[in-house]
């Protein structure tokens, strides 16, 4: 437990200078490091190794114009680079057809999909909210998808412990409980919702519009923190899911105590993408 708190309040300092830096290029880089340091992981774990190094490496590319694809200039290279990399991965399986596996392989591409998706959604708040315009309003929804995630996973493992009875998911994650659930999701929407009040009462407003932050943006809240606990939830078992298959207890060491970068980014894998379609759609009409 030590080494865990340890390890969370080092990551926290970390996290705290990547978004001070968070309107420049710096910002972008390191998600898409991040990015890149979960692929791998994944790459590890579907059982390849150093002979096929270049799936890996065929997926750097498109990584990077992802995770920089703020710029224009950048975007304007996804579908050329995107159907460079589809057809690439078609061809090292018909050039290796007895020696790659096509189910591996699939779940490289899927999985790394999914991480890619992931965090571009970081990037896509940053774009649809541009600092000169909204100030600092896709921090604060950055902060509150990791709330979210986080909040709801700490809640749970602490509500598991003290009320735990009913197995969850006993095949892919036996240690997770009904009631660990249910804790999960109030804890995210406490969070959520101290979260919100913490950036409202400075800033007074969330919007271009200064519209207030209302009664109705806490609801959205609400919903948005009870939706995301569940999402995070699935994005867990997903990712023990895969483990279990894969025949490893974690996907990586980076962060000591707690695994790997999938180990402790599992549960915000559906979540940054939800809540970024709610604030780009919803959470701004709201008055």
């Amino acid at each position: 437990m030590k080494t865990r708190i340890i390890t969370a309040v080092v990551g926290l300092g970390i996290l705290a200078v990547v978004l001070a830096f968070f309107d420049t290029i710096l910002f972008d880089l390191v998600l898409a490091a991040v990015c890149l340091l979960g692929i791998h992981e994944v790459f590890s774990a579907m059982g390849f190794g150093k002979k096929q190094w270049y799936l890996y490496a065929a997926a750097a590319p498109i990584t990077l114009l992802m995770m920089l694809s703020s710029s224009e200039g950048v975007r304007a290279l996804l579908l050329p680079a995107g159907f460079l990399t589809v057809l690439f991965y078609n061809i090292c399986l018909i050039a290796n057809s007895k020696t790659l596996d096509f189910g591996k392989l699939s779940g490289f591409l899927y999985f790394g999909g999914v991480i890619i998706f992931c965090f571009y959604s970081l990037i896509h708040l940053k774009r649809c909210l541009p600092m000169d315009t909204y100030g600092y309003d896709a921090i604060f929804f950055i902060l509150l998808i990791l709330c979210f995630a986080w909040g709801g996973d700490t809640s749970a493992y602490f509500a598991g412990r003290a009320f735990g009875k009913h197995k969850l998911a006993p095949v892919v994650s036996p240690n997770k409980t009904v009631e660990g659930a249910i804790g999960g999701v109030l804890g995210s929407i406490v969070l959520g919702l101290v979260a919100t009040l913490l950036y409202s009462i400075p800033t007074g407003r969330l919007t271009t519009l200064t519209v207030s932050v209302t009664v109705r943006h806490y609801l959205i809240i609400v919903a948005v923190g009870a939706v995301a606990s569940v999402l995070g939830i699935l994005g867990d078992l997903f990712a023990s899911a895969v483990k279990r298959q894969a025949g490893i207890k974690d996907y990586g060491t980076i962060f000591p105590g707690h695994g790997g970068i999938l180990d402790r980014f599992d549960s915000v894998m559906f979540i940054a993408p939800f809540v970024s379609i709610v604030v780009r759609y919803f959470f701004y009409f709201v008055q």
